[in-house]
């Protein structure tokens, strides 16, 4: 379905399941296709294209802000007053601002590997991200087949398993018919920029709240975004946030685009959803 937002309309997939509707944002190089892999445990999803993404790649302008008023947009195009929300990632962090200013619509949070301060942003700057970003931006000046694309993106992150059919069908929403890559380049800075250097209210969080990290950030043995002792400082400061859960052996993007790290989130949002 296509829900009006402003510059346009926002591409929304919905997946019937057996459980209440669950409002799922995707990160900030993804696209509603990252939910297939919770979709295949039977949740109910409302899985938007963010503006810039995917079949919603044509919609200008973004920020975490923008994002979470185009979520308000699309739970009332589907009359939805209060749901639970999974996001990932940049999704998190949407997540946090959506429940922040709209808490009348936001009944549980599931956050995975996102939502609260990453001390790796510490360490950036304005001056550096152009150049953090630099292969994904030279990515966009050539065309890909799909083969071609998840080939590159298993040799990347041995995480990512090619033969998965998910996989394929995940990256082959990336690519327009020509090869090009859907995301603009200044979409995806403007947003990354967003998430390192904005201020996520998540201590200002009232409804029941729960974490899932990776044990990794890229590829087996990397630095995770969090460490199990930071996720426990976030519980120690925030009380609505239930125990923190951690996947072991998988990666930021495996917390969902594996079927180990799919199970473990299907778990907590199951839970959330009670």
């Amino acid at each position: 379905m296509r829900v009006p937002v402003e510059g346009g309309d926002l591409a929304v997939e919905i997946h019937d399941g057996d459980t209440p509707p669950v409002l799922a944002i995707h990160g900030v190089s993804g696209s509603r296709k990252l939910w297939n892999w919770l979709a295949a445990h039977h949740f109910s999803l409302v899985a938007p294209d963010l503006r810039g993404r995917g079949d919603s790649h044509e919609v200008p302008g973004s920020s975490i802000r923008q994002h979470a008023d185009d979520m308000v947009r699309v739970l009332d195009a589907l009359d939805l007053q209060s749901v639970t929300v999974c996001g990932m990632s940049m999704g998190a962090y949407v997540a946090v601002d959506l429940a922040v200013r709209h808490p009348d619509r936001v009944r549980a949070l599931v956050l995975v590997d996102g939502g609260f301060p990453m001390p790796a942003h510490a360490q950036m700057t304005e001056e550096v991200l152009p150049e953090a970003f630099a292969p994904q931006v030279a990515a966009r000046e050539r065309t890909w087949t799909i083969d071609e694309y998840v080939a590159v993106q298993a040799m990347v992150n041995p995480v990512i398993d090619a033969a998965d059919p998910l996989i394929r069908d995940y990256f082959a929403h990336d690519l327009t018919p020509d090869g090009h890559l859907r995301l603009p380049a200044d979409t995806l800075v403007a947003d990354a920029t967003d998430v390192i250097f904005g201020t996520s209210r998540w201590r200002d969080l009232t409804m029941p709240t729960w974490f899932v990290h990776a044990e990794w950030s890229t590829g087996p043995d990397s630095p995770p975004a969090y460490t199990a002792d930071q996720a426990q400082a976030f519980r120690a400061d925030l009380p609505v946030l239930r125990e923190p859960v951690l996947i072991n052996e998988v990666d930021h993007g495996g917390t969902v685009m594996t079927r180990t790290g799919a199970a473990v989130t299907a778990e907590v949002l199951a839970e959330a959803l009670k």
